[in-house]
């Protein structure tokens, strides 16, 4: 009997739609779509790269799928990721924002979206382009798709990454949270060889 290419492959999954995966993007609806639709792909902007940035802080020491299910209520809880507002909030939003259950309620979590997105303000008159010259400074060349284990955790690109952020006043951002944005902002195609996405 042959075996499949799913089978055959660790890292690859067939979704009920018979589309090979990586094998994380199938294991809940939210993950099929967010795997399929977003995960890799380019995204520009200070809004959406601030959302990003600061997700991907809240996710630390959880499940992202915690955090993606929980996305519209970090939108609604933090002015829709609009920098200006958010680096506005004062300790009366810090606590609003402990009491919100749509969100994950972690005061350090919180107070470190507030500062990040000062900084964030700050790069703008720092930064030629702002949050997004700044992260896209540090996208390495295209690669081929990496086979499944060999994803990494961190790269120096993400060090580098994680460095000059932390240099101009962003915090919760080590190398390992710098790599997951770079990942989901499309930095890199982490994608494996055979999902369907990358082909």
């Amino acid at each position: 009997m042959t075996e499949t290419l799913a089978e055959a492959t660790p890292g690859l999954t067939r979704g009920d739609d018979g589309l090979l995966r990586c094998a994380w993007g199938t294991s809940a609806p939210d993950y099929v779509a967010y795997h399929d639709e977003e995960w890799g792909r380019p995204v520009h902007g200070e809004t959406a790269l601030y959302e990003r940035f600061t997700l991907e802080a809240f996710q630390s020491g959880l499940s992202w799928l915690t955090i993606l299910r929980k996305r519209e209520g970090f939108r609604a809880a933090f002015a829709g990721f609009d920098a200006e507002q958010v680096a506005r909030f004062s300790e009366a939003d810090v606590e609003r924002l402990l009491l919100d259950a749509s969100i994950v309620r972690n005061r350090k979590k919180i107070e470190v979206a507030i500062s990040n997105a000062r900084a964030v303000l700050e790069l703008r008159e720092s930064v030629e382009g702002g949050l997004d010259g700044l992260v896209w400074s540090f996208a390495p060349p295209a690669k081929p798709a990496p086979r499944p284990g060999e994803v990494p955790a961190t790269t120096p690109e993400s060090k580098a990454l994680a460095k000059a952020l932390k240099a101009h006043g962003f915090r919760f951002v080590g190398p390992t949270t710098a790599y997951a944005a770079m990942q989901a902002c499309g930095l890199v195609d982490d994608h494996v060889m055979g999902c369907h996405v990358r082909s």
